[in-house]
């Protein structure tokens, strides 16, 4: 239930605001609008606004539009030609059509800048032992080391306050297929030095717990056992939650990324290997055996335990004053708006991976998991997820806001606007591009879903 409210409410708002820029920049430019809906279908809510504009909530909640008069679209009595929207000036109708994308965007600074505003506690961004092959273990990342920047050449440098910032940079440099130079010190702020991510060598990836593995950044935690799920390989071994592991093999665990590396890796070919563990329960030092079993994850068999491994991870508390967070908030939106386009443009040429689409089903599962984290978490995700729509409505599809700036801006060097007929082949196009794309994105949430990627 609270997935299914927090991805409409998020609908509803994202839509309300995307209508509403059209509908206020429209009015200012004296054109009548005629409806005001959210949503499509049977009409569930009406109310007609003093200026004559009706305003509707209909029962299919994912999109909405304004309705404006329009000699095009039927008759238009002779006193009202003037308020009609193909009567106006170039430069208003375009100016029209680009303000649902704008007040997208102007709500995605706002909410982020919120975000930054109200700070939230999160994890450190020091990291534990990497997976051995990982790349953080190839640029020569060690347990306790603390990324404090990044870099995308080695020249301008980023501060990283949090693990979710240095997570977020990470991943923008995989999908671009760029790498990622890190300054990283100990974890008392000694000894720094700057090394370089390969993320480039992974592009193309789909991201899935194996491409996460395989970069190799998790916090610094302690080797306890979290959790330990019944029947399962590590409940059979006699494992319990609130273990704490000494060593495996004979060999000190330091940290939990060094535990979940080496249950990974416990395998002989395609059959797991036992494992001697050593564990401190209740204070006293007990022996056991445990024997992973094999599953597959990202194309690949590897051993599991069943079992959470790791404490909670050091935490900083992260806020920005006004105008450091609203200054935040820009620059926010302006390089998710940046690495959105240029991953889109990746995709279309085959250099990025068209698994980076996500469709309504993932979208709502980040609705209802930001929601059950808290305020904070649930306005970060209604900020990407309104620069997503600004950005996706200025794609140059007909059936789309940037569509119709395509027109507008031939209109604008030919001096003659796009003929009907052109108009209505271009829409066709237009739709069957932008099923396309919606089969893709569903398609990858249900694979997603299933665990097939």
């Amino acid at each position: 239930m609270t997935t299914i409210l927090a991805f409409l409410a998020a609908l509803g708002l994202l839509i309300a605001v995307h209508e509403w820029g059209h509908y206020r920049v429209a009015r200012a430019c004296g054109v009548k609008v005629l409806r005001f809906s959210i949503g499509f279908g049977r009409v569930l809510w009406r109310r007609v606004g003093r200026d004559g504009t009706e305003f509707t909530l209909s029962a299919l909640p994912l999109g909405g539009y304004v309705r404006m008069l329009d000699e095009r679209d039927g008759p238009v009595a002779p006193h009202e030609r003037d308020q009609a929207f193909n009567r106006r000036p170039l430069r208003q109708r375009a100016a029209i059509v680009a303000a649902g994308p704008f007040a997208n965007w102007v709500l995605a600074v706002v909410l982020f800048a919120a975000v930054a505003w109200l700070g939230s506690e999160v994890p450190k961004a020091v990291l534990g032992t990497p997976p051995a092959g990982s790349l953080a273990e190839r640029a020569g990342l060690q347990a306790g080391d603390w990324v404090r920047a990044v870099s995308p050449d080695g020249q301008q440098w980023q501060d990283v306050p949090s693990l979710v910032e240095l997570q977020s940079a990470v991943a923008r440099a995989q999908a671009l297929g760029e790498p990622l130079h890190l300054s990283v010190t100990a974890a008392g702020g000694h000894g720094a030095r700057s090394l370089r991510l390969e993320t480039e060598r992974l592009t193309g990836r789909a991201p899935d717990a194996s491409l996460f593995n395989d970069i190799g950044l998790a916090p610094l935690s302690d080797p306890l056992i979290r959790q330990v799920a019944p029947g399962g390989a590590g409940a059979r071994a006699g494992l319990q939650a609130g273990d704490r592991v000494l060593a495996i093999d004979g060999r000190p665990v330091p940290d939990a990324g060094y535990l979940r590396d080496a249950i990974r890796r416990a395998r002989d070919g395609d059959e797991p290997r036992a494992m001697a563990w050593r564990v401190e329960r209740s204070g006293q030092t007990i022996e056991l055996s445990a024997t992973p079993r094999l599953v597959e994850e990202g194309g690949q068999r590897v051993a599991r335990l069943e079992i959470g491994v790791g404490s909670a991870p050091e935490r900083v508390f992260v806020s920005y004053g006004l105008v450091d967070g609203l200054w935040r908030g820009l620059e926010q939106s302006w390089d998710m708006a940046a690495t959105t386009v240029r991953l889109l443009g990746r995709m279309l040429v085959g250099e990025a991976s068209v698994k980076n689409l996500s469709g309504p089903l993932t979208i709502a599962d980040y609705a209802g998991q930001s929601a059950k984290a808290g305020v904070s978490p649930y306005l970060d995700f209604l900020a990407k997820i309104s620069l997503s729509l600004a950005v996706l409505n200025l794609l140059p599809l007909p059936m789309l806001d940037g569509g119709h700036l395509m027109y507008h801006l031939f209109e604008g060097l030919s001096g003659r606007p796009v003929s009907e007929w052109w108009q209505r082949q271009l829409q066709r196009a237009g739709a069957l591009v932008l099923m396309l794309m919606m089969a893709l994105a569903l398609s990858n949430d249900v694979a997603r879903f299933a665990g097939w990627h």
